[in-house]
């Protein structure tokens, strides 16, 4: 169980006769931990580099599970690693792709060239 803290401040005395008073209740909320697994399942589907996306995926299921029972010390944890796996997985995505394309750039005329040169230019 969660225990809330209350806090009960009394605003001063009335400023007319009577017994009104008024108070504020000031209640802590719990400490917001992002999970990051909508990041985590975009890695999954679109940048997954030796499945370092789905391993962030996987972190970020823990995370929230860890939340959700109200651990949140191990959701921190759960929740950097999976920050970690995802920042690996968008550098390492974004550089084989960028490779790919220059790859494709430089290597692709010159096949075309020796493509022309043996088959006589019909390519």
């Amino acid at each position: 169980m969660f225990k809330e803290e209350h806090e009960v401040i009394n605003m001063g005395a009335p400023q007319h006769p009577g017994t009104v008073m008024s108070t504020v209740v000031n209640v802590h909320s719990d400490t917001v931990v992002p999970d990051h697994i909508v990041w985590s399942l975009f890695n999954t589907l679109f940048f997954n580099p030796c499945c370092l996306g789905f391993v962030a995926f996987a972190f970020s299921v823990k995370s929230r599970d860890r939340k959700m029972v109200g651990d949140v010390m191990g959701a921190q944890s759960y929740a950097s690693t999976a920050k970690c796996l995802n920042i690996w997985a968008v550098v390492l995505g974004l550089l084989m792709t960028v490779g790919l394309i220059v790859m494709l750039v430089i290597l692709l005329p010159g096949a075309i060239r020796a493509a022309k040169a043996n088959y006589g230019g019909g390519f």
